[in-house]
């Protein structure tokens, strides 16, 4: 049971793994949190936004649309591995879920497969919305994963996670296929490499 990170103390998570961070507008009241509580939390998501441009990715996520009002994540993470913080709070990312998953990760153990949406992960998960066209042939920029990483990384350093709580949302949601063109199996890994380090 972990409660949220302040919003400095977001922000200095962030930036004690060596990321450009861009603070975007009041991001550190910008929340769904009339919507239902924010936290305990036990992850991180990592998801892909399916645009190209970097000043429509970032606008987008933080408004969010008409079917779904923002923020859509915490941190939009850039084709050139800026993160930029968009919400603090509950926010429009995660949705329903499978509690057997949400178990997994706040055991740290292997993940089952995710066959039902019964649980709210936007309670519970923070997140990095990363942008791609999620074609699964739009390249991901080493700039771009290493700060994935990193983000990943720093969340977890800062609640004594481990690597097992960064997960995708494919893994979290049926019919979620985000993100595309890496493995969560690999990015585990590099976050671990990178906690040890």
């Amino acid at each position: 049971m972990a409660p949220p990170m302040s919003a400095s103390g977001f922000l200095d998570a962030l930036r004690a793994e060596g990321l450009a961070v861009v603070e975007v507008g009041d991001w550190r009241n910008h929340n769904r949190n009339h919507k239902g509580p924010w936290g305990p939390v036990h992850g991180v998501m990592i998801h892909h936004t399916v645009t190209s441009g970097s000043a429509h990715t970032v606008q987008l996520c933080r408004d969010g649309h008409t079917a779904l009002p923002g923020p859509l994540c915490h941190g939009v993470i850039t084709k050139d591995g800026t993160v930029h913080l968009v919400g603090h709070g509950r926010a429009n990312h995660a949705g329903l879920g499978d509690d057997d998953v949400l178990r997994a990760v706040i055991a740290e153990q292997g993940l089952p497969s995710d066959n039902e949406a019964n649980t709210d992960g936007n309670r519970h998960f923070y997140g990095f919305e990363c942008e791609n066209l999620g074609d699964g042939e739009d390249p991901w920029p080493e700039a771009q994963l290493n700060a994935i990483v990193r983000a990943a990384a720093g969340v977890c350093r800062a609640h004594g996670w481990s690597g097992r709580s960064v997960i995708g949302h494919l893994e979290w949601q049926p019919g979620k296929v985000d993100p595309k063109g890496f493995g969560m199996a690999w990015l585990r890994e590099r976050v671990e490499e990178r906690l040890k380090a």
